[in-house]
């Protein structure tokens, strides 16, 4: 009888027990688990940088090989989905009850049947990752894109790939950076030059294809911004993850000066002390008041729109960009578009009222129609973040966070100019103070100009892995709001 073939996720759990560098990927720990390297006389990489993230200590993160039974299960099925543990996954395992949703649904939208073919898929993952610089995910999806049959000359820029392609650039920017913008009359673009519904035309959009591609630009805006937000590092196989030159005396990374930290030890005010304690009694204070009054409809509206002026001029003082280590501006045009905030210049732009489109109500169900499963996987998505909860604040047990974490979810869509019309924005200014206020508005709008600096002057005595529980909450927030902006654009188009 011949022997049994392996499982991948058998085969992937054999290989975590491999006596070597965990952040070697795949093909080198294949490579040099049976070979003498110095015998070959090969240069291996060294990582350039230590751990997943640039902002969390390595010593900090879970250690693979230290996992517990259902970390473990998410990294075999993590690996065996992607051929590696991906830093992205190695950050979020800090949360596995969300890692495992994010996981299900990000395989579901690229390798599962759905409209789009996978090519298409990767590649328009690289333009929605290239609007925000982020060459950490265009560096994975380009690999990706060559893995599954896509065509070499379309990394060549934007103009090489198909017009269809081409024709969702304007759809891309819009998302990525200002998405109240977005009428039906942008989506009737993209659908048919001859106003018919099916794809009546080569270079034209069905309605299925075109919600799978504004979930995968969604999905990869947020994601952009959580991999600046946690600092993440490149892979060790792609650029600017290794090096050949030998650990300097210091052990000083070029990286850390590019994301904000210059080898001091950060200095601690003796007012960040008392922080968690004022937060805590802050939250007890407001819950008072709610119990003993409640506020008008009309000052409702009043604190909203106060919120939303306020948020405009939340910015930060350092003026330090990026620096991609690969051209990724070639798979996007009009660079010079970004981000604006909702009414600057004198621009108004009416207030998007969840009462008259939610995503419960009315996103869902069209999602669910067109593509149908992701509506679900993306709810239970968006659940699992907002209450994600382990009842602690720092060194305190027992505590109940949903205010807080409602109040970093509808300021997101604050920015957004999106209304809850039964919150009272009042509990914005109490909750978050200004320091918390720029490093949101930067994950979320300019995730390419977050630094280390941002993400450690914020609760500057919470746990890293609160700090990642925060990113988590960004991540869904923006893409829940960029969706909505889509599917009722698209509703309208429709009706």
């Amino acid at each position: 009888m011949a022997p049994a073939v392996p499982s991948l996720r058998a085969a992937a759990c054999q290989m975590q027990k491999l006596p070597l560098n965990p952040w070697l990927p795949p093909f080198q720990r294949e490579w040099f688990s049976g070979q003498d390297t110095n015998e070959l006389g090969i240069r291996i990489p060294r990582p350039l940088g230590h751990g997943p993230s640039r902002f969390i200590p390595e010593k900090e993160t879970i250690q693979v090989g230290n996992e517990d039974a259902m970390m473990h299960t998410l990294f075999a099925d993590s690996f065996a989905t992607l051929g590696r543990l991906d830093n992205v996954t190695l950050v979020m395992v800090f949360h596995p009850q969300y890692l495992e949703s994010f996981l299900k649904t990000q395989h579901y939208l690229l390798q599962m049947d759905g409209p789009l073919p996978l090519h298409y898929r990767h590649y328009i993952g690289i333009m929605a990752a290239a609007r925000h610089q982020c060459s950490y995910l265009v560096n994975l999806h380009v690999n990706d894109f060559l893995h599954v049959g896509g065509d070499p000359k379309w990394l060549n820029g934007l103009e090489n790939a198909p017009q269809k392609l081409q024709n969702l650039g304007e759809l891309n920017k819009m998302l990525a950076h200002r998405p109240w913008l977005i009428t039906k009359e942008h989506i009737e673009v993209n659908l048919s030059r001859s106003n018919q519904l099916l794809k009546t035309e080569e270079n034209s959009w069905s309605l299925a294809e075109l919600i799978h591609a504004v979930v995968l630009l969604t999905h990869y805006h947020s994601l952009a911004s959580f991999t600046f937000g946690c600092g993440i590092s490149p892979e060790i196989d792609c650029e600017g993850g290794h090096t050949f030159r030998p650990p300097s005396v210091s052990n000083y990374c070029i990286c850390d000066i590019t994301n904000g930290y210059h080898g001091v030890d950060e200095i601690h005010s003796t007012e960040s002390v008392c922080e968690v304690e004022a937060l805590m009694e802050k939250m007890k204070q407001l819950q008072e008041c709610r119990d003993e009054e409640e506020a008008s409809q009309e000052e409702m509206a009043t604190r909203f729109e106060r919120e939303k002026r306020e948020s405009m001029f939340v910015c930060s003082s350092e003026d330090e960009e990026s620096a991609p280590t690969r051209d990724v501006s070639r798979h996007f045009e009009d660079t010079s578009y970004g981000y604006k905030d909702f009414s600057r210049h004198g621009m108004h732009v009416p207030t998007f009222r969840v009462q008259d489109y939610s995503w419960e109500d009315h996103g869902y169900s069209l999602v669910n129609r067109l593509y149908p499963d992701v509506g679900q996987l993306l709810d239970e998505k968006f659940h699992i973040a907002y209450n994600l909860t382990y009842n602690t604040m720092a060194m305190h047990k027992d505590v109940d966070t949903s205010m807080l974490r409602r109040a970093i979810w509808n300021y997101i869509h604050c920015m957004f100019g999106i209304r809850y019309d039964d919150y009272d924005y009042g509990e914005i200014n109490q909750l978050l103070d200004r320091s918390f206020k720029v490093y949101i508005k930067t994950v979320v709008c300019t995730p390419e100009k977050t630094t280390k600096r941002m993400y450690d002057s914020f609760w500057r005595q919470f746990e890293h892995s609160e700090k990642v529980h925060v990113n988590l909450l960004l991540v869904e927030a923006r893409m829940q709001a960029e969706l909505l902006y889509a599917l009722r654009a698209i509703t309208r188009y429709m009706t």
